[in-house]
């Protein structure tokens, strides 16, 4: 099956930094990402190539939605108490005239404990990226119909 794709603009932002625990407020300080890989792993999805925390991509005036996603888990209990659904979708991330294999990382909002995310707001799980900042522009190469995108 061939995929489609679509690109969108988008500008780095600071997310709450619980991700990768650089939060002083965290309550994960090693992140959450580094405590949710291991469920993911042990059901098939391996996160070992992607740094241990998400970017955040501000696409407004855009919004999204994630409509097939390519992975979702069902309650995940990456601690102890939370059970989380999460969906992901490969896609690309352009930076300065490279293109990095990408996952779109979504936890889905009516499963998640706090911190609510913009739906103007992707979250990537990419390589390390050197020189990336908040505040850089990027793009988001996505697959259609996978992800939805409307103003």
């Amino acid at each position: 099956m061939n995929r489609q794709w679509q690109t969108v603009s988008g500008i780095v932002t600071a997310g709450y930094q619980v991700a990768s625990g650089q939060s002083e407020e965290s309550p994960y300080p090693q992140g959450s990402i580094p405590l949710q890989t291991p469920h993911f792993q042990g059901r098939g999805l391996d996160l070992g190539d992607y740094y241990p925390g998400t970017l955040n991509v501000d696409i407004s005036p855009y919004q999204f939605s994630l409509a097939h996603p390519e992975w979702t888990f069902r309650q995940v209990q990456w601690i102890e108490g939370v059970q989380e659904d999460f969906s992901f979708s490969q896609c690309y991330l352009q930076f300065q005239g490279v293109q990095y294999p990408a996952l779109i990382y979504y936890p889905h909002p009516e499963t998640k404990p706090a911190h609510i995310q913009d739906p103007s707001v992707i979250e990537i799980l990419a390589p390390p990226i050197p020189n990336i900042y908040y505040g850089d522009k990027v793009e988001l190469v996505l697959p259609s119909p996978d992800v939805q995108i409307w103003q």
